[in-house]
């Protein structure tokens, strides 16, 4: 049997939108090393909706 990998898919979700009331979400799907990086990752990706760069959190 092959052994279970420590990369593991998350999904990032914009604060700055969610906070604004704005209709709709901005999520990204990405891999991280959860041995590397155990703690929820936070990166700038671009919101189409606001049309500018903003800092997406990872969710559950």
């Amino acid at each position: 049997m092959a052994k279970k990998g420590n990369r593991v898919q998350v999904i990032l979700e914009c604060t700055e939108h969610k906070n604004s009331g704005l209709a709709g979400t901005s999520r990204y799907i990405t891999t991280k090393n959860r041995k590397n990086t155990p703690e929820r990752i936070e990166l700038k990706k671009y919101n189409p909706i606001m049309r500018k760069y903003t800092v997406h959190k990872e969710i559950k």
